[in-house]
């Protein structure tokens, strides 16, 4: 009796010609479709024009993908702009996108709320801490496009629930721990925990307090799931400590000052200055 699962799924659902329809990209578009749903149920909670859900979608998917592109270009592929700019900028910006640095989709995320929040003339810590649930259940969906590509692979063990990935050429001989499973069920967690907060808070909640811990959670958990995975890129072999957990650490000092600043400031109010709208919103 093997005291592993051999996983061998295909990455690909089916393909037409050269157009194929994969794992990953299903489970990426469908952490934004439900991510929607979520985010038109928390404004019209809230009182909030749902028809923005449209625009802040849209802020969020270009938002994600460019950050996460560039990241790990200057993450992970810094060399190849060195060598080849113009190969660099194509290869950043064009399909199919082989590579997303998680670090580099944060820092396009917040800043695709920032533009966001300042069309609509919102707090920035309202929307973020809102869109915080969304970005879980997207964390948790994009990790199990991983788990179907056989990709961010863990570290071998002999732990009874490892996995071997028989499709990964280069890891396929032994069995590894599931590292992508690890992160998705986490994500899922967090997602469940920031939703029923909100749930029961709502606009009592200080805001920053849920963006604050979600950093927190994801990141140092990413820090130490770091200790059982393969390195992504060579170059990580001869550091103490691999490049996503370095850029683990500001992100978590990142969100205990969010929550710091929550806990003190507790501002509660959604809309900058006097822009209350108060015969649109019942708040």
């Amino acid at each position: 009796m093997l005291n592993y699962i051999v996983w061998d799924v295909n990455p690909e659902i089916f393909h037409i010609g050269s157009f194929s329809v994969r794992w990953y990209g299903l489970l990426f578009a469908l952490g934004f479709l439900i991510g929607q749903r979520i985010m038109v149920h928390v404004f019209k909670s809230e009182g909030l024009k749902e028809d923005w859900v449209d625009s802040l979608t849209l802020y969020m998917v270009v938002a994600t993908v460019v950050g996460a592109r560039v990241g790990h270009y200057v993450f992970y592929e810094y060399p190849l702009f060195i060598a080849d700019p113009w190969r660099w900028f194509k290869e950043m910006l064009l399909p199919p996108y082989a590579g997303l640095a998680s670090h580099g989709a944060a820092i396009g995320i917040f800043t695709g709320l920032y533009l966001f929040a300042r069309s609509k003339r919102i707090r920035f810590f309202w929307i973020a801490d809102r869109v915080a649930i969304t970005i879980a259940l997207g964390g948790c969906f994009i990790r199990l496009g991983n788990l179907m590509n056989s990709e961010i692979v863990g570290k071998a063990t002999d732990v009874p629930w490892a996995f071997l990935f028989a499709n990964n050429t280069e890891f396929s001989q032994v069995p590894r721990h599931p590292a992508q499973l690890y992160e998705a069920l986490s994500c899922l967690v967090l997602a469940l925990l920031l939703f029923f907060i909100w749930k029961k808070y709502k606009t009592a909640l200080p805001q920053g307090i849920l963006t604050g811990f979600f950093m927190v959670y994801v990141f140092t958990l990413r820090f130490f799931y770091e200790f059982l995975k393969e390195n992504q890129v060579t170059f990580e072999d001869q550091m103490p400590y691999n490049l996503g957990q370095l850029l683990s650490i500001p992100a978590v000092i990142f969100g205990l000052i969010g929550i710091w600043w929550a806990l003190n400031r507790k501002e509660t109010r959604i809309f900058t200055g006097n822009n209350s709208h108060p015969k649109e919103h019942s708040l």
